[in-house]
């Protein structure tokens, strides 16, 4: 990462390490914070903003500290200025102080890597896969193929996406940001120390979900 990582803030968007994310870029702050990153290493830093902040849009509303660079992979620029484009999560980060000198936030940042899995946390993390897999199994093929349909979402060397050929990791975070959840509930689950605590939290939250009778599905993220 750059010494300071360009920082893009949404409501409704988290990203996770590993997981593809397509965004359109409009607002002139963002199309600036585009442009720098294309000129330099291509990182953005995402995170989510605090509950409140339609108040002070337009300034610097709160944000979690807790969020995760992600690689411009792609960018189309359009005619009129605006950007397509799609990011691909790198790692997570904790934010300790911002840098307000440009148009739009900056962020000094530490690195936050996943806790390390041993032997005992690869299996426990295979069994959450097999009870993740089976709350999900009557959606999860069909939505991810819509969703890597709709939003040109693509694996590295083109591929759509394809939950059974997932890596145990890949699948627990597209998961955690794919599935239709609340932004604060993404948000803890990206603050999880490692993927096994990840995943088991994802299986707690959608027990719980369907226990009330609603199973998210999952959606498609565009977001300015």
């Amino acid at each position: 990462m750059s010494d300071l990582l360009p920082l893009f803030p949404l409501p409704n968007v988290v990203l996770f390490p590993n997981v593809f994310l397509p965004l359109h870029i409009f607002e002139p702050r963002y199309r600036e914070m585009v442009a720098d990153a294309l000129s330099s290493d291509r990182m953005i830093g995402m995170v989510l903003l605090k509950a409140g902040w339609e108040h002070e849009y337009e300034g610097r509303p709160p944000v979690y500290p807790v969020g995760c660079s992600g690689l411009i992979t792609h960018v189309e620029r359009l005619d009129d200025g605006r950007y397509n484009i799609v990011l691909r999560g790198i790692e997570r980060f904790r934010i300790l102080d911002e840098n307000h000198e440009r148009s739009y936030r900056r962020g000094n940042v530490e690195p936050m890597a996943e806790q390390a899995l041993a032997a005992e946390d690869r299996a426990a993390l295979r069994r959450h896969r097999s009870r993740l897999e089976a709350l999900v199994a009557p959606t999860i093929e069909r939505d991810f193929d819509e969703t890597s349909a709709s939003t040109a979402e693509r694996r590295p060397g083109g591929d759509s996406m394809n939950a059974s050929g997932m890596a145990d990791e890949e699948l627990v975070n597209a998961l955690a940001q794919y599935l239709d959840l609340e932004p604060v509930e993404k948000q803890a689950l990206l603050e999880r120390r490692g993927l096994r605590d990840r995943a088991a939290s994802l299986v707690e939250l959608l027990e719980m979900k369907i226990m009330l009778g609603r199973t998210p599905p999952v959606s498609s993220q565009v977001a300015h």
